[in-house]
């Protein structure tokens, strides 16, 4: 317990449209009065984030925003739960990163732990770092493998870094900031056995790139590191790249260690696909074979808002709408796909590339309605936005909404059409978006270098690259894989399969306890399969056991960027995967 506010000092507890929460409610505590300051000296972007116009207090008042996440006891007391600035999100789990960090401090040798995330998106992971006591030693491997008897595999650290001491804040918190970016060193999942011959150093190098840890020894299994399929596809564009062979992408998952994998490689490889290079504008260009796919059925339903890709972020501080618009604007100049519309030629559709088009950010304002009703009614505007359909062929083929529901709180969406965009697309959209405000706001140019390539280069080197002996294997392959598949699944529904198809259907969200959770992901590692392979096969199996047959067939996106080129694009790559059992 807090205790109760000391004279001349205004606390409120609030959500993140800084509106009061009920008694017994977590919110973030803001702390108003005399004893606040204006701000913190020549650091204006700091000033802005913590200090803001106090929402209930005297005219022209501030109030500091203290991090910490509290609630209201009764007779006026508050509680403390956490802090608000730990709770992240790695790879679609929600994690407290002071539940690790209490975890670490059990340990004997641990005086000290913080825990941080380094990296954004899919590549996000989660970094310890301990001080250890008087005349201790913190042995890395065996740190991590007393917190998996305690914590989710998820949320234990891939790297602990041992430190002297923690970096401090002038109040004597630690101040995370200024914690080290891991170095070699650092220590990975197991002892560390140095590779032995120039493939399996290659190999390594590549894995600690794309792991983003320090060094990786080949005995070290790279899901035990962290690795999912999305960074398997990208060891695979690396050793194209570094060692001119082509590896499928099972290989990685039958050869989980550089030195399984260097041993695969020493086999013999495919033969590498012809380099991706830029093409002349000046001639028609040909789509993708995704985006001749999506534009037949955009002609086969014209005017479907199907196929619309959207993505809404929460923007919580001060916002510089102008500087947001050029943010914007930056990102379509950066990616033609953003300026692309699409037209039916002599020969079939083709893309057409603008040098610029106009981007209108629709900004709607909701705080004048009660504060109980803001959040669903900025919802509502978000998903009537995202259900518009495009015209391909007028464009343009992205728009945004901003939706302001406090003086420091907005909602901003982007919705872009999915022949121009996949899933992968928004999480770099976000990031550029990301970078290029935090730069321009601070009257910086654009740190994002330029791109090599751009997805019209890809549609034709796609088209150019499986015409021929390419096309006639790649087919004959899928014709053997899918022989004999069964033409539909046959399931016992309460109504008959229409004739037609429709578009009603509906989702059905499942919370597994933790305990379940960590056995499959246990049975996987045990298996040498990764946590979507396990699901998969259960999935196969229920569908098998309902519909009483023994070949099930199931579709799976794939990312389908297997170049490294491909990595921070906007377009469309993914395509779906036939996955028989």
């Amino acid at each position: 317990s807090i205790g109760r506010p000391i004279a001349g000092t205004r606390v409120y507890v609030l959500d993140g449209a800084l509106q009061p929460v009920p008694e017994g409610v977590p919110g973030e505590l803001y702390i108003g009065g005399e004893g606040v300051t204006r701000g913190y000296l020549g650091r204006a972007e700091l000033t802005a984030e913590k200090f803001l116009p106090e929402a209930y207090g005297p005219e022209g008042s501030r109030m500091y925003r203290t991090g910490d996440r509290v609630r209201w006891k009764g007779e006026g007391r508050l509680e403390y739960v956490n802090r608000a600035d730990t709770q992240v999100k790695v790879r679609g789990y929600r994690i407290e990163l002071g539940e690790i960090e209490a975890v670490l401090r059990q340990q004997e040798e641990v005086r000290d732990a913080a825990v941080v995330v380094r990296g954004e998106g899919a590549e996000a992971r989660l970094v310890g770092y301990v001080v250890a006591k008087a005349g201790e030693v913190v042995e890395g491997g065996a740190l991590r493998e007393r917190l998996r008897e305690k914590l989710p595999e998820y949320m234990v650290p891939p790297v602990v870094k041992v430190l002297e001491a923690m970096p401090l804040t002038p109040n004597g918190k630690v101040d995370r900031k200024a914690l080290p970016e891991v170095e070699a060193g650092a220590v990975a999942s197991r002892e560390y056995e140095a590779p032995r011959n120039k493939v399996e150093g290659a190999l390594a190098s590549i894995w600690a790139e794309v792991l983003r840890v320090p060094r990786v020894g080949v005995k070290d299994s790279f899901f035990e590191l962290g690795g999912h399929s999305l960074m398997a596809m990208r060891v695979v564009s690396r050793v194209r790249e570094e060692l001119g062979v082509e590896l499928p992408l099972r290989a990685l998952f039958e050869a989980t260690t550089v030195e399984a994998l260097a041993a695969r490689l020493g086999s013999g490889g495919k033969e590498s696909a012809p380099a991706l290079t830029r093409v002349s504008r000046e001639l028609p260009l040909a789509l993708s074979f995704a985006q001749q796919r999506l534009w037949f059925l955009d002609r086969l339903e014209p005017g479907s808002p199907v196929y619309n890709v959207a993505v809404a972020v929460r923007l919580e501080g001060v916002l510089d709408v102008g500087v947001l618009k050029r943010a914007l604007r930056e990102v379509m100049r950066r990616h033609e796909s953003l300026r692309t519309t699409f037209a039916e030629g002599p020969s079939g559709p083709v893309q057409s590339i603008h040098s610029r088009v106009e981007l209108l950010l629709e900004q709607r304002d909701v705080t004048a309605e009660p504060s109980e009703a803001r959040e669903a009614n900025a919802s509502r505007l978000l998903e009537r936005e995202a259900q518009r359909p495009f015209d391909l062929i007028r464009g343009p083929l992205i728009r945004a909404m901003l939706v302001k529901s406090g003086e420091t709180d907005h909602l901003m969406m982007v919705v872009m059409h999915h022949i121009v965009a996949d899933g992968w697309s928004l999480d770099a959209l976000v990031g550029e978006m990301a970078v290029l405000y935090g730069a321009f706001v601070q009257g910086r140019p654009s740190p994002l270098p330029e791109l090599p390539i751009q997805y019209a280069d890809y549609a034709v080197w796609q088209r150019d690259w499986l015409q021929g002996g390419m096309q006639v294997r790649q087919l004959g392959y899928w014709r053997e894989q899918l022989r004999g598949a069964p033409p539909a699944l046959e399931l016992m529904t309460d109504m008959p399969r229409p004739a037609v198809r429709g578009l009603q259907g509906a989702r059905q969200a499942i919370h597994w306890p933790k305990p379940l959770a960590e056995a499959l992901k246990s049975l996987g590692q045990l298996e040498g399969a990764s946590l979507f392979m396990v699901l998969l096969a259960g999935w196969q199996t229920v569908l098998a056991r309902y519909s009483g047959q023994d070949d099930v067939s199931v579709g799976s996106p794939m990312a389908g960027r297997t170049r490294s080129e491909l990595e921070g694009l906007i377009g469309v790559f993914v395509n779906t995967l036939v996955l028989r059992a």
